[in-house]
Parts: structure tokens; sequence; C-alpha cells
């Protein structure tokens, strides 16, 4: 392999979710102190050249996004090990910590889990934390959205197959007319809204969902404004349509470390789940499917045991 190759070559290794440790171990160990010096003159997005003194540094915003990076595959590792309590339990309390922007993922644990895996993650909670998820929550969160997701996070919901369809049909209405009427009290203060999508059954909720449609026209996720309320009736109602919006966000070479992260929470706690059905939803929306969207963007270990999960999903 020519050199230029080489270059290129490490170069892509150090871009996108992940890093190719293949690449780095055969290539840029091989390297001698000119070569690595060239590196350094042709990435100029890696290192910025000291005119001064006459040496190349690494960019220091790009060592601590590597950091992030060179940890990807281990944390997918540890939190595809974990018992699936324990693992929603972590992933609450890390959201608790990182603050606002994270809260989507409090309401991915509380809607796209079944009653008896929600339980078990109070449960791991307790166990983990020495506290309750609900008076962490508590204790966190000061804004509106706090009844809505103490709510949520500690449903219990019937899973049996009996929806009442006039009480469903009812139920949409009262939701139609909460957001109609949302600039005279806002929907995620409405105790009747709150209600309905804490308690009720997610085929009750579907079946609701559909109702709306039929009474508005629109689907209720694209009537609602409010963020939280918006991805709630989504895992509740569409799960797989919200999970590929989660993992399109996370694929995207141009976002925050965050927002990456989903990629892992989502394909490590969906691969036993729901994998087939996501898949088939991502290649309707995006037109791809979403092993080449990850073969095209992870790189490394990280990829590799990604797209094994991806598989033994269907």
């Amino acid at each position: 392999m020519a050199f230029h190759q080489e270059l290129e070559a490490i170069t892509q290794a150090f871009s996108g979710h992940g890093v190719d440790e293949k690449s780095l171990v055969t290539l840029l160990g091989k390297w001698d102190h000119l070569e690595r010096e060239s590196f350094r003159k042709n990435t100029p997005h890696l290192f910025t050249e000291d005119h001064e003194r006459h040496f190349q540094r690494w960019d220091d915003h790009h060592v601590r996004l590597l950091k992030h990076e060179f940890v990807r595959f281990k944390n997918a590792v540890v939190l595809w090990s974990m018992h699936p309590w324990e693992r929603d339990a972590r992933l609450v309390r890390e959201a608790l910590k990182k603050g606002q922007n994270a809260y989507g993922v409090l309401v991915e644990v509380a809607c796209t889990r079944s009653s008896d895996e929600l339980l078990g993650a109070r449960k791991a909670y307790h166990s983990l934390f020495d506290h309750s998820i609900e008076e962490d929550v508590a204790s966190h969160i000061h804004g509106i959205e706090r009844k809505l997701l103490i709510s949520l996070l500690s449903a219990y919901r019937y899973e049996g197959s009996k929806v009442k369809d006039d009480t469903a049909k009812s139920e949409a209405k009262i939701l139609s007319n909460a957001i109609k009427n949302a600039h005279k009290k806002p929907i995620n203060e409405d105790d009747e809204v709150i209600r309905i999508l804490a308690t009720r059954s997610k085929l009750h909720l579907q079946t609701v969902y559909k109702h709306y449609k039929e009474i508005s026209g629109k689907n209720l996720d694209e009537d609602l404004d409010d963020l939280r309320l918006k991805e709630t009736v989504q895992c509740l109602c569409i799960p797989q349509i919200y999970f590929s919006k989660v993992l399109n966000a996370a694929l995207r070479i141009d976002v925050d470390k965050n927002t990456k992260k989903s990629l892992t929470r989502v394909i490590v706690t969906r691969a036993d789940i729901d994998m087939k059905e996501i898949k088939t939803q991502y290649q309707n929306l995006y037109g791809v499917s979403l092993p080449q969207k990850v073969e095209e963007v992870a790189r490394g270990n990280y990829k590799d045991f990604l797209l094994n999960l991806i598989v033994r999903g269907g």
C-alpha cells in the first residue's frame, strides 16, 4: 500500500463512530518519525501548526472527542453484558445527571419497556443507588416535566388485549381539545392528558392514536409541540418509528457525543426485542438499510459489534 493510501486509511480510522483499531495497529504502528510528521501536517483537522515553535500539536478538542470514540466499543460490550434491569436503571441515573437534554431517555425507558421490565428497572435502581427512581426524578427535575415523568416511570400498565373502543375515542377527543386549548392551559400541565398517557395500556393508546387521526386529520405526535409529550406518544404508539429517528440522528457525523451515544443504547436495548421491525421502519423512512448505514459510519470493533447485534435481531 502506498503511503498516501495509508495516510487516507489512518485518517478514516479516526473519523466516524468508534475507531478502526486494526488500521491503527498495522499502519500507524509501523510508521517512522518522518511518516508520522507527514500525517500531522496533512491532517489540519486533527493537528494545529505552531509556526513560532515549528511543530504540530494535537487539537485539544479533537483529543477529547477521540477519548470517547476509543471507549465506544468497551461501553457497548459492558452495556450488552448487563442484566436489562441494571442497564435501564443505570441509563436513568445517567440521564438524570446529564440534565434536561437527556430526559428523553427517561421517557424511552418508561414507555418502551413492558410493565415487568420497568418494575425490574425500579428494583435494580433500589439495589444500585439506595433510592427510588421516583424520588430521584422528583429531586432532580423541578420544571413542568416532573409530573409527567414521575407518572410514566411509576406506571404498571395493563398488558392484556381488551380495549374499549368508545373510551379510546372519547379520550382521543379529550387530547384533541387539550391541544386546541393549549394557549389557555399548557398541555403538559393538563391532569387528564397525563392520566391518559401514564395509565392506559399501550394497545389502548394505539387505538386512541388511530381515533385522533380520524378526528383531526393528523397524527397525535405531529400536533404536539412539547418535546417530552411528543416522545411519550411516539414511544407508546409508534416505538419502531421513534427508534428509527433516534438512530438516524445518532448516525450523523456532525452530532454531539451524547447524541452519538444513542446509537449504542438503542441497538443494545432493542437487539432482542424488536430490531427486525426497527430495521424495516428505518429502511422505509430513509431509503437505506440500517446495517448499511452503520457500515458506512461506524469503525473497527465497535462497528463489528453493532452489526452482530443488528443481525441477531432478525
